[in-house]
């Protein structure tokens, strides 16, 4: 229903009551009980978030001539990421406001160097398994580029069914690092191999896995190579605002060089306003979200991060074990924050509902019906209690038939 704008302005004590009167239907994500949306890394980050944000919040990142301060910040922000992801010397990438935004400029940018630099004519592809991220449909759709999804080889990408899919227009492939359904790696490796040998632009997608496999890795996890440091991968997008816990909404996009940089970049001149540069998607960039990835990064620092990811990945391990003994099977080898798991006898989709009763917002994917988890540091001190709960919720609804369609949740 419609809400007039008052005549009268009201005071902040009334608006803040109603503010929380409005939340309180909201999924309880500071107590561990949202799995995706949220990624929850404790009350003294949220306070660093918060208050690095709020220094900032009024500045634009637009502007770095203005505001020093802020290109400052983002440039050691993209330095950290580099370091982590093996970004060799003259490896450049700028923040963006989110994974879709530096999916998108990744794909643009491919699109401009196909145009411009190897003179390609016509219509354009990209190849991508079927597990990577609607994100870049969504780019593709605003450039009128095709999308050859291929099938999938145990939920991870087919390089052989992609080096067929992949042609003379194909201007990039995809990896994902790891993909969102199944939590799990792509082999990159055989796709930089791929991309070497057809000279295709490789890009990674690791917004979910960028700023949590590396600290795992350090963690002793036997992480294959994913990043720069393999000689195909040609860009890549890690999200600061999940598993680098930056507040929203922050991401990275990340070139090989400099010059592979610089077809992402919107120049334009010829406007009475004067010359106009966006290195992004968008124009005006919230300063508060640059300082407070500044501000979060530095605060965890590798130590800090590598003791929450251990959090993370071993809520993994307990919830994985817990589901396994109530008869799911877990999809693949997942080895960060996020699995899937399933079970032929009983209907997922109930069972997710049957835990929203609980207070339980989590996700699902669809192929096969799964519930689907995006675990934080916080859901080491849940882990047991969703177990005792998805007990109850199998028990609710053993034998019932399956849903012929998931909820929408996102």
């Amino acid at each position: 229903m419609r809400r007039p704008l008052n005549e009268a302005g009201l005071g902040w004590p009334a608006l803040k009551a109603e503010m929380a009167a409005y939340a309180a239907g909201d999924v309880r994500w500071r107590e561990g009980k949202t799995a995706v949306y949220v990624f929850n890394a404790g009350p003294e980050v949220e306070q660093v978030q918060k208050e690095a944000y709020a220094l900032f919040q009024s500045e634009n990142g637009l502007g770095p001539a203005a505001f020093p301060s802020l290109k400052r910040m983002e440039e050691e922000v993209v330095g950290f990421g580099l370091d982590l992801l093996h970004g060799p010397d003259g490896a450049a990438g700028a923040i963006t406001s989110g994974g879709t935004d530096s999916i998108t400029m990744a794909v643009k940018a491919a699109r401009d160097f196909a145009r411009k630099q190897k003179g390609a004519a016509g219509p354009l592809n990209i190849v991508l398994p079927r597990s990577a991220h609607p994100a870049f449909d969504k780019a593709c759709a605003m450039m009128e580029i095709e999308v050859r999804r291929t099938a999938l080889a145990d939920y991870l990408a087919d390089p052989a069914a992609m080096a067929q899919a992949a042609d003379a227009s194909t201007m990039m492939i995809v990896g994902s690092a790891p993909n969102f359904p199944y939590g799990l790696i792509d082999p990159i490796e055989a796709l930089s191999a791929l991309a070497q040998e057809r000279d295709l632009w490789l890009h990674v997608d690791a917004c979910v896995g960028g700023y949590i496999a590396p600290f795992v890795r350090m963690n002793g996890a036997a992480i294959a190579p994913f990043d720069f440091e393999l000689p195909g991968v040609r860009s890549m997008s890690a999200d600061l605002h999940k598993y680098g816990y930056c507040a929203k909404g922050a991401s990275t996009v990340f070139f090989r060089t400099a010059e592979l940089m610089k077809f992402m970049i919107f120049d334009f001149r010829d406007w009475p306003g004067g010359r106009m540069v966006t290195p992004t998607l968008a124009g005006t960039r919230p300063g508060g979200a640059i300082s407070a990835a500044w501000a979060v990064m530095n605060f965890l620092g590798v130590e800090g991060y590598r003791a929450k990811h251990a959090l993370v990945t071993g809520a993994r391990e307990t919830i994985a074990a817990g589901a396994e003994a109530l008869g799911f099977r877990v999809l693949g080898a997942p080895q960060l924050g996020l699995l899937a798991f399933t079970r032929d006898d009983i209907d997922c989709v109930a069972v997710w509902s049957k835990l929203r009763e609980r207070g339980w917002f989590t996700g699902l994917t669809s192929e096969p019906k799964s519930l689907h988890l995006m675990l934080s540091p916080v859901h080491a001190q849940v882990a047991e209690a969703y177990l005792a709960d998805l007990a109850w919720a199998v028990a609710e609804v053993g034998g019932t038939a399956a849903t012929t369609e998931a909820p929408r949740y996102a």
